[in-house]
């Protein structure tokens, strides 16, 4: 588990608990946009607040789920910059339904979704348990159903379909963004350029090698075995320079 992701988890779970003891501070936090511009906090504090423990119980697996992994290849910080900008989009998308009272993680668990799918889009996610189905087909699906629902009322009513369509959105803007800045790679590939004049291929693979892979989110263990069986396959230099950055931090350097 990643730092943020269980500050985003704590966080989550303690609004939970606070507004279910005082569900008046509920409604203070809960988002309506015709009540913004009077209650200008809540675009903000909306994605902490759930309505039922099923709410927050889904919510909070995605988060656990999708996080870390997500956490890991951004780092902490662009991590939870791009949660807070997708529960954002989804409250700016929410304008389309102004006198609905929305609550949830849903828009800025949605963007970690996003995230993941644009790193890793044939990976496979498995609904229920059972039926697998590749990342990138399923935030598709999840798009289609969210653009669906916002435009038809009778559609799983209760659901705020326009924040999850907000969260793809936020995720989607935010990523571009950030690769903007650095179109071929980002500060972790930086680091990796650093660490190659500095350290020789040997003395990586050695660093590589000794992960504790028993210390490692289930997910991260499967990438830095196929990491590992890249490098026994093809070489160092098969590894493309953000995969030698989610070596090094995956080995604590």
């Amino acid at each position: 588990m990643t730092p943020w992701v269980v500050r985003l988890l704590v966080a989550n779970v303690a609004v939970f608990l606070l507004t279910a003891a005082n569900p008046e501070l509920r409604i203070l936090l809960a988002f309506q946009p015709d009540t913004v511009l009077t209650h200008p906090w809540t675009p903000f504090t909306y994605m902490y607040v759930h309505g039922s423990i099923g709410h927050i119980f889904f919510n909070m697996l995605a988060l656990w789920f999708f996080g870390p992994r997500v956490e890991e290849r951004l780092g902490g910080t662009r991590f939870f910059t791009m949660y807070t900008v997708s529960g954002l989009a989804g409250a700016a998308l929410s304008l389309f339904t102004p006198s609905a009272v929305i609550v949830g993680a849903s828009g800025a668990v949605y963007g970690v979704l996003y995230a993941y799918a644009h790193f890793w889009p044939h990976d496979k996610i498995y609904l229920y348990g059972v039926l697998p189905i590749e990342a990138r087909l399923f935030v598709l699906i999840m798009t289609v159903l969210a653009l669906y629902g916002g435009w038809n009322s009778g559609f799983q009513p209760g659901i705020a379909h326009f924040a999850h369509l907000g969260g793809f959105v936020g995720g989607a803007i935010y990523l571009y963004l950030v690769e903007r800045r650095a179109p071929s790679r980002g500060s972790a590939a930086r680091v990796g350029d650093a660490l190659r004049r500095t350290v020789s291929q040997k003395e990586d693979v050695a660093r590589w090698s000794s992960i504790r892979r028993d210390q490692l989110h289930e997910i991260n263990r499967s990438e830095v075995d196929r990491l590992l069986d890249k490098i026994r396959a093809s070489g160092v230099g098969s590894l493309t320079d953000d995969e030698r950055a989610a070596l090094d931090r995956f080995s604590g350097k």
